[in-house]
């Protein structure tokens, strides 16, 4: 008797903060797009419960975020196609930075390691400094050990948690 290898698993965060002419807001957003994730070769896991985060960088409107994890045979570079696919699908257009957007998809983590290449990063390259990812991401997957620091999800969240400390420099009080 064999035993069927398992799929290797992504963890996909998910992003929204424009409604979406059919769907409705940034959260019924999110819920469609993890609906249409799923397909012949990929095969939906769990999900976190979505979050609202304060927006990075220009966009003044807050976003819904959520972190899937999915089997999948898909190579990186597959995946990221598939993804991008998707967010097209959506609406979404390339502009700028950090602008509001119907939908955006990242690979956060990949079971079998890290990627690089040209046009992918695996893992995400700011994920450990990003509450709105951790923090979702921890609820469904807090031992999920980064590749290149070894750190699980619920250390790398707590660190990022953690009370800083109060710089008051070099100022006579």
């Amino acid at each position: 008797m064999t035993s069927a290898t398992p799929l290797p698993l992504y963890a996909i965060g998910l992003g929204s903060n424009r409604r979406h002419v059919r769907f409705g807001d940034p959260r019924r957003v999110l819920l469609a797009a993890l609906a249409a994730l799923e397909s012949d070769d990929i095969e939906p896991v769990d999900a976190s419960p979505i979050v609202a985060s304060a927006p990075i960088g220009p966009s003044r409107r807050r976003y819904a975020n959520a972190v899937a994890l999915v089997a999948s045979p898909l190579s990186p570079p597959e995946m990221l196609g598939r993804l991008k696919a998707i967010e097209a699908a959506f609406g979404r257009r390339r502009g700028q930075r950090w602008g509001a957007r119907t939908l955006d998809l990242d690979i956060l983590l990949w079971s079998e390691g890290a990627w690089s290449d040209a046009a992918l990063t695996v893992p995400h390259a700011a994920m450990t400094v990003r509450d709105f990812v951790l923090g979702p991401l921890r609820m469904i997957a807090p031992a999920w050990r980064h590749p290149l620091t070894g750190q699980s999800v619920r250390q790398l969240a707590a660190r990022l948690s953690r009370a800083k400390p109060v710089d008051h420099g070099a100022s006579a009080h």
